[in-house]
């Protein structure tokens, strides 16, 4: 695992409160990593800019911009275009999933997520979609 991209920072982007805290506490006290959140795609592309992070969580279903929308606009961003995006969702239909690996999406986390296991499951995204 010499080539396994090495993560310090996280931006979770979710609409939803208690799966910002749940998603926040499971990253930094399991996973180790410095969290940033946003609540809006809109907020997320300031976030993304200042915090530069290594991975972003980006959930589906959000209101006016949501997660398609989104990760369209940080890929346009020459200074977050090149930032690993993993959806979440509750919706793991197989045309969706192959749907936002076209659009761009290193992969998908389904939700309901398991906070114990949340860091693997980027781990094993973010590996699965580098190998050759």
């Amino acid at each position: 695992m010499s080539g396994a991209r090495v993560i310090g920072k996280v931006l979770l982007i979710d609409d939803e409160p208690d799966i910002r805290r749940i998603g926040q506490l499971s990253l930094e006290r399991v996973g180790r990593w410095q969290v940033a959140v946003a609540a809006s795609g809109a907020e997320a592309l300031a976030v993304a800019a200042r915090e530069r992070p290594d991975v972003i969580l980006l959930d589906v279903m959000m209101p006016v911009d949501d997660g398609p929308t989104t990760l369209a606009r940080l890929r346009e961003r020459p200074d977050t275009a090149d930032i690993p995006v993993i959806f979440m969702t509750a919706k793991v239909l197989p045309h969706e999933l192959q749907r936002w690996r076209e659009l761009g999406a290193a992969g998908t986390i389904p939700k309901p997520f398991d906070p114990m296991t949340l860091p693997d499951e980027v781990r094993r995204v973010l590996a699965a979609a580098e190998a050759p």
